[in-house]
């Protein structure tokens, strides 16, 4: 069996993550490091961590925050952030596993990339250019880009507005760069203790745009509101797949005798709620491009919101086009259309297969009709 090299530190690690287009490293005691390419998992040809030794542990300690390990021993796992010489950015959690430390590091370019590079849609820059109050909320599963999307949309705001950005992180992954704009980015655990804290804080603090990491608690959710309603415009994520499951997952914060008090303040300051899903891209240079869902906060969504209506919004989404909504399904059927996805990819993804399946042949229809008129004119 060919001896293999052994792994010294993690830095070679991350350096090597931009080499091979890495999203993600994970390094867990009795495997080599394992990398996140193109979505899917590849292993190193390094020798694999001995169990028992603490091995991950050792290889981490160049970039372990010390004065927060005690965090890491009392809850059993840490949050943090590094970044390399060369600007990129890296997000760290290290966790407890069978006695062990294990190591998840997501790779955040330093370079913020603008809504073309995404490949989002252009309601992302209106509502980052005309939202002044408000909260506008990105959703989807962990690693589907809701960080990269939010960092965009301020950073669109920091190039084309003066205002005063407050961002409240865990970590902070981008770091951005004051324009037009003033930016002040807070980091949880390092700045200040908890995100509830810094939200009371920040409006004592003449902000006019307050970004948010994820919506954890009850406490961060009500300061997020709270600040929304009193004329500042907030950005925030949750972890759920899709607009629906968003209102399910705010609720569950709250006691229900308080659901019609938040159904209320939600109706009162949504902007708008933006889902998005990661799929593998035809173009191995773009490697995953995103399918969206939108739900805007027009004045038929508050209503359906404060009433408790949440069934009739996949239908008003769905009927809503021409004002920047969307549904999966549509967004599914676009990617087809422009060459940035294959269609069994598409289908693989598609909440309604049969819908898609429609939208997919009325595309077809209109290629192959345009194609007819181009040679009839050819002949004529």
């Amino acid at each position: 069996m060919p001896h293999l090299p052994r792994v010294d530190s993690v830095i070679p690690l991350l350096e090597k993550m931009a080499e091979v287009q890495a999203s993600d490293l994970h390094l867990k005691s009795g495997l080599p490091p394992v990398y996140r390419v193109g979505g899917e998992l590849r292993r190193s040809a390094l020798a694999p961590f001995e169990q028992g030794k603490n091995e991950v542990e050792r290889i981490m300690q160049p970039i372990l925050p010390q004065r927060r390990m005690s965090d890491y021993e009392e809850r059993g796992g840490l949050d943090f952030a590094y970044h390399l010489h060369s600007g990129d950015r890296f997000r760290i959690n290290v966790m407890k596993a069978s006695g062990e430390m294990h190591a998840a590091i997501r790779r955040v370019k330093g370079e913020i990339p603008n809504f073309e590079e995404l490949h989002l849609p252009p309601i992302y820059e209106k509502l980052a250019r005309e939202s002044q109050e408000g909260i506008i909320i990105v959703c989807g599963v962990t690693g589907c880009g809701k960080s990269t999307t939010q960092a965009a949309m301020i950073d669109h705001i920091n190039e084309t507005q003066a205002l005063n950005i407050i961002s409240i992180e865990d970590p902070i992954e981008y770091a951005f760069k004051p324009k037009m704009s003033i930016v002040s980015q807070r980091e949880i655990g390092l700045d200040v203790f908890q995100f509830s804290d810094a939200l009371r804080a920040a409006v004592r603090q003449d902000p006019d745009v307050i970004f948010v990491g994820e919506m954890r608690d009850k406490e961060t959710m009500l300061a997020a509101l709270q600040a929304a309603e009193t004329g500042h415009l907030v950005f925030c994520t949750l972890h759920t797949a899709d607009t629906m499951q968003a209102f399910g997952r705010i609720l569950e914060f709250f006691p229900p005798d308080q659901h019609q008090f938040i159904r209320s303040s939600l109706s009162n300051s949504i902007r708008a709620i933006c889902a998005q899903r990661l799929l593998p891209a035809i173009d191995p240079d773009i490697s995953r491009v995103p399918a969206v869902e939108i739900l805007l906060g027009e004045g038929i969504v508050r209503e359906k919101i404060r009433e408790g209506a949440d069934n009739d919004l996949p239908e008003i989404i769905a009927g809503s086009a021409q004002s920047g909504m969307c549904t999966f399904t549509a967004s599914l059927a676009e990617l087809v259309e422009k060459g940035l996805i294959y269609t069994d990819v598409a289908m693989e993804y598609a909440p309604n297969r049969e819908q898609l399946m429609g939208l997919l042949r009325g595309i077809k229809t209109s290629a192959q009709t345009l194609v007819h008129r181009v040679k009839r004119v050819g002949t004529s």
